[in-house]
């Protein structure tokens, strides 16, 4: 009776242990030939090693461009896990930083000016909550002015719709 509770027990702990470790948080965009704006804001390993932790914080800090949505202000989800690490490092060292708005070439002139304005005041908004002081930020809007991408595509404008944090 014990050998078939700890058989039972066995199986339990090795079916858990596939289930951890098989899980996964998003699918495989590869091959698509669709430009993503939103590449490099990476995924989150299933490793809580000390040396996973600092590998994504690395490339959460490269990240220095957030993308929005087309007439929209609103900070993506993977912005803000970006954001987190600058945020860190800029109550750490006290670094001033730009953050330049920019829109894509649909609009007015004047629209574009503000739209690009409260993107860059939604980063800023952001960092403040996580902490860092108002005096450290200093935002600028370019609006169309400075493309990223030219053209007339959804590929281009998806490029150009963003924020960029200047160091």
């Amino acid at each position: 009776m014990e050998v078939i509770k700890f058989g039972k027990f066995a199986a339990l702990v090795v079916a858990f242990g596939v289930v951890v470790g098989c899980s996964s948080k998003g699918g495989d965009a590869a091959g698509t030939g669709a430009v993503d704006p939103n590449a490099g804001y990476g995924s989150s390993t299933s490793s809580t090693s000390g040396s996973s932790v600092s590998s994504e914080e690395a490339a959460l800090r490269a990240i220095t461009t957030f993308y929005f949505e087309f007439d929209s202000s609103e900070l993506k989800p993977e912005a803000m896990r970006a954001l987190d690490v600058h945020s860190k490092d800029l109550k750490a060292q006290g670094n001033r930083v730009a953050l330049e708005g920019h829109t894509d070439e649909r609009g007015t002139r004047e629209y574009n000016m503000a739209l690009g304005e409260r993107r860059a005041a939604a980063v800023q908004r952001y960092l403040v909550l996580q902490g860092v002081s108002p005096a450290q930020l200093e935002l600028i809007s370019y609006g169309e002015e400075k493309p990223a991408a030219t053209g007339s595509s959804e590929e281009a404008w998806a490029q150009n719709r963003r924020v960029e944090l200047r160091k």
